[in-house]
């Protein structure tokens, strides 16, 4: 897997993820490329300096920057890996129904990791993977995220409720989102693109909540309304914190 630019390469600086090499454009001159290479060379990773057209060639973005990490595939989390870190508190995770566009899954991871998410769950069919465009769209965040890759997403819902999880799709014909509690234990389910929550998962919901819109269209891109949906759900833990 390529990794590309730097904010990326500096996000995976922070894991103990093995690199197996990162290239570096010879003629760069700017101070934060310069800190970043002396990161680099701090972690004693293999550099190879190259020329700029062998950069141009070998990104897939062509928005790197001049630096390019491979490191090997995206190992996915357990479920159980997920269900650990919400132990002995109010977790919150994510699960993505049938969500196919990878940039709206890397937009997803991005939005989850700044909110502090648990984990997000991700079908293995009828579902974007990891790829080089997930990390470069997720900024570095999905360095950060733990992502589960289940056979069958109903049967994960399950799961999430026998650990006490209360599991909301975000959907049209809900209550509105604002009105409705969110606090404790909590999974948001988001839908596809043009499907949204499949009716079946939608039936393993204890409710469905909607993001009210006053203008002509009618829906929202699935990576807005998971920023707006999760941003919702951490105001009210913030203010349930403040009362106490």
């Amino acid at each position: 897997m390529k990794i590309e630019g730097r904010n990326s390469v500096y996000e995976l600086l922070k894991t103990d993820k093995e690199i197996d090499k990162i290239l570096v454009q010879k003629d760069i001159k700017d101070e934060a490329s310069k800190r970043l290479l002396n990161a680099i060379k701090s972690r004693r990773i293999k550099v190879q300096l190259v020329d700029k057209y062998v950069i141009d060639k070998e990104s897939e973005s062509k928005r790197s920057q001049g630096f390019i990490a491979y490191v090997s595939d995206y190992k996915y989390f357990d479920l159980s890996d997920i269900l650990g870190a919400c132990k002995d508190k109010d977790g919150f995770v994510v699960i993505l129904n049938e969500i196919l566009d990878p940039h709206n899954l890397g937009s997803i991871i991005r939005v989850c990791e700044c909110a502090g998410v648990d984990g997000l769950i991700i079908g293995k069919d009828r579902s974007a993977s990891v790829s080089d465009t997930v990390m470069r769209i997720s900024e570095g965040a999905l360095n950060h995220v733990k992502i589960a890759r289940v056979t069958n997403i109903n049967n994960a819902i399950d799961e999430l409720k026998k650990e006490g999880f209360w599991v909301y799709a975000a959907e049209l014909g809900g209550s509105e989102i604002y009105k409705s509690d969110l606090t404790g234990k909590i999974c948001l389910v988001i839908g596809g693109e043009d499907s949204g929550v499949k009716k079946l998962t939608k039936s393993k919901c204890d409710g469905v909540v909607t993001i009210p819109m006053f203008g002509k269209v009618n829906s929202l891109n699935a990576s807005v309304a998971c920023g707006i949906a999760v941003y919702e759900i951490i105001r009210q833990r913030v203010m349930k914190n403040a009362e106490k």
